[in-house]
């Protein structure tokens, strides 16, 4: 049974993150190119595109771990570079597509690092930083595990200690890499419902996905990136067709919908090599 974090009684005030001609690249290689976006409070938005397209740089950026190539990144009215660390820290969140465990520790204390923004430099955690966090990990099902050592859980649950300490920081802004890696079947529906649910209370959520069915269901806009500086935004019923998933992984994708959604299916030509494939060898869901 999932459990919900406590909500206030009131939506709380969320700052707009956006970018004004963003462009992001490495090596020498442009990978975005003018990105205009606003991201809006109260929305979950899907970055989706190939590997190596720059989804992971892209959110990066846009949580000003990495300097921008040109354009600016703004939460609220003002640039993320004016912002003081600290004080950024406790409007946005990032949850890295690894974590590693520097030091040994119990479940609780990694999840406590969450409240690190919000605590005096010379201050310990409080009561009340404890109940957030025990109500963080009881929101990913791992009530119960607050005294286990890390190092004794396995990869989904690590994972899921990883985005519980981020839901302990309580950031406006949500900024999520690949969050339902390691995780099986069960727990990303879990984890996609409760990110629904922090923007239903008017956080911003924007999170990359390898699985378009999934950014289908769950987003409402989407950002597909195609790795050679163009991209495409929009809400997701104009930008998750079968025209642009082709487009965007290169493979011959249809869209099979139903009365509660929708899912893709891609197939594979003949693949020059001659072989002429059943239906079944052809297609496989996306």
């Amino acid at each position: 049974m999932q459990v919900a974090l406590e909500r206030s009684t009131s939506k709380p005030s969320i700052s707009e993150l956006s970018c004004q001609a963003l462009s992001v690249s490495i090596a020498g290689r442009e990978l975005v190119r003018d990105l205009n976006v606003n991201f809006e409070p109260g929305s979950v938005i899907a970055i989706l595109g190939r590997n190596g397209a720059g989804k992971t740089l892209t959110l990066h950026t846009l949580a000003g771990l990495r300097s921008t190539q040109a354009g600016e990144v703004r939460l609220g009215t003002e640039s993320l570079a004016a912002w003081p660390r600290r004080t950024l820290a406790r409007s946005l969140g990032l949850l890295t597509q690894t974590t590693e465990d520097a030091f040994p520790s119990t479940v609780l204390d990694a999840v406590l690092v969450g409240r690190h923004p919000h605590i005096g430099f010379w201050d310990w955690e409080s009561d009340q930083d404890r109940r957030i966090a025990l109500e963080a990990l009881a929101a990913v099902q791992l009530q119960g595990f607050e005294l286990r050592e890390v190092s004794t859980l396995s990869g989904g649950e690590r994972r899921r200690v990883a985005i519980a300490a981020l839901l302990t920081q309580s950031p406006e802004v949500y900024l999520l890499d690949e969050p339902i890696n390691h995780l099986d079947p069960h727990h990303q529906i879990d984890i996609l419902n409760l990110l629904r649910t922090k923007a239903a209370d008017g956080h911003s959520v924007i999170m990359t996905l390898h699985d378009a069915a999934l950014a289908a269901r769950f987003a409402d806009f989407a950002l597909l990136l195609f790795g050679n500086g163009a991209w495409h935004y929009g809400p997701k019923h104009e930008v998750l067709t079968a025209e642009m998933m082709t487009k965007l992984y290169g493979l011959p994708v249809r869209e099979v919908k139903w009365e509660e959604g929708m899912t893709f299916v891609m197939g594979e030509d003949g693949g020059g090599d001659g072989v002429t494939r059943s239906e079944e060898e052809q297609t496989r869901p996306f």
